[in-house]
């Protein structure tokens, strides 16, 4: 059995999946719509708000390490498959899904450009560019 990837922010793992599961399809994709009818929950696919199942699945998935040297880029993009499937009808309007924390940066030394929903900190652009990543917000 390989080794995962041991993340320390969920949202930069969520970014991280996302490029993996849903652009490169190197995981095998999340359904929320089908995990739902498997596991036996409901959600309201109307809210903006995470479902907790979802989120707890994404806690669980481990990321092979192996797969890190695939991720050169992430693109955090309020259209992406990944946050539509946590959060049905996310608007983006808030920090849901917000990178708070850059330590798992060093799992992908193949990363060299990251877009950033937009938060406001410009110290995230600077950690990231001081690494050399091309780092913008969306």
């Amino acid at each position: 059995m390989s080794k995962s990837i041991q993340f320390c922010d969920r949202n930069f793992k969520i970014a991280v999946v996302q490029e993996l599961m849903y652009n490169q399809e190197l995981l095998p994709r999340f359904s929320l719509r089908e995990y739902a009818a498997e596991q036996g929950f409901s959600y309201d696919d109307g809210s903006v708000e995470a479902v907790s199942e979802a989120l707890a699945y994404f806690d669980a998935l481990e990321v092979p390490v192996e797969l890190a040297e695939n991720v050169t880029e992430l693109e955090m993009d309020g259209g992406n498959e990944i946050y539509l499937e946590i959060a049905p009808n996310w608007d983006g309007e808030d920090g849901l899904f917000d990178v708070d924390e850059f330590a798992d940066l060093e799992h992908f030394p193949k990363l060299k450009s990251m877009t950033l929903l937009y938060t406001g900190n410009d110290e995230a652009l600077e950690t990231l560019r001081a690494r050399g990543i091309e780092a913008d917000w969306l």
